[in-house]
């Protein structure tokens, strides 16, 4: 398959994605589940995952990228999209399908100079000013959020559904509401516009991975996806 053909199969799978998940790629949680990566991914994409984000800010280079290079082996053989948080250059040498950054990250341009046409990028963004960004129309997706007050984002204050509501309206690319989430409080955020969402805890803390990431998964389905 070209770089071309690559780059059309993986936007398809991303538009046609609902359920994306982000994890550590190491059980260092105090929650229910201290669920080793492989198993963890293997239970969330039994669930219903589409999108896997691998999240490590603090390992280095090197041990991410043998961590990104297992899951990313693991992700083509389960089927799912797997993105590196952050780091670009990690996610190119591993054969990820993407990367996500945050606003303080390197500007999405330059990750693109880097990775090429057929790589995924993932921005993401807290305000309207920033949905509206045309640096957000370069990306393939955005993450919207935090709605609710997470523990892994610290200092960082709620934005609650009105902004999922205007991303509903404005945005340009597809969109996936994050922060908080769970199956209490998700219908909200879909009453609000999200079509798409990403779960941190509400999976990867969970005692039964693959339930949670179905029950999560039913909610979704049982709205149809807009074009």
């Amino acid at each position: 398959m070209s770089a071309q053909d690559f780059g059309s199969d993986r936007r398809e799978r991303l538009a046609a994605a609902r359920l994306y998940l982000v994890c550590p790629a190491i059980a260092d949680r105090s929650g229910a589940g201290q669920h080793e990566l492989p198993d963890l991914l293997r239970a969330a994409v039994a669930g219903g995952v589409d999108i896997v984000q691998l999240r490590e800010k603090h390992l280095p280079d090197d041990e991410l990228l043998a961590l990104a290079n297992a899951a990313r082996a693991l992700c083509e053989r389960l089927g799912t999209l797997l993105i590196v948080n952050d780091r670009p250059h990690v996610a190119r040498e591993a054969g990820a399908d993407g990367v996500h950054v945050g606003q303080e990250d390197m500007p999405v341009g330059e990750v693109r100079e880097l990775l090429g046409p057929d790589m995924l990028i993932g921005l993401s963004t807290h305000s309207p000013q920033q949905i509206d960004a045309e640096v957000a129309q370069q990306a393939d997706y955005i993450g919207v959020g935090p709605v609710h007050e997470t523990p892994t984002k610290p200092g960082r204050s709620a934005v609650g559904v009105e902004l999922v509501r205007y991303a509903a309206a404005h945005a340009a690319t597809p969109f996936f509401a994050i922060g908080g989430l769970h199956a209490g409080n998700l219908a909200a955020t879909l009453d609000a516009g999200a079509q798409r969402a990403v779960f941190l805890r509400a999976i990867a803390d969970a005692e039964d991975p693959q339930r949670a990431a179905r029950a999560l998964r039913n909610l979704l389905d049982a709205r149809p996806l807009e074009p």
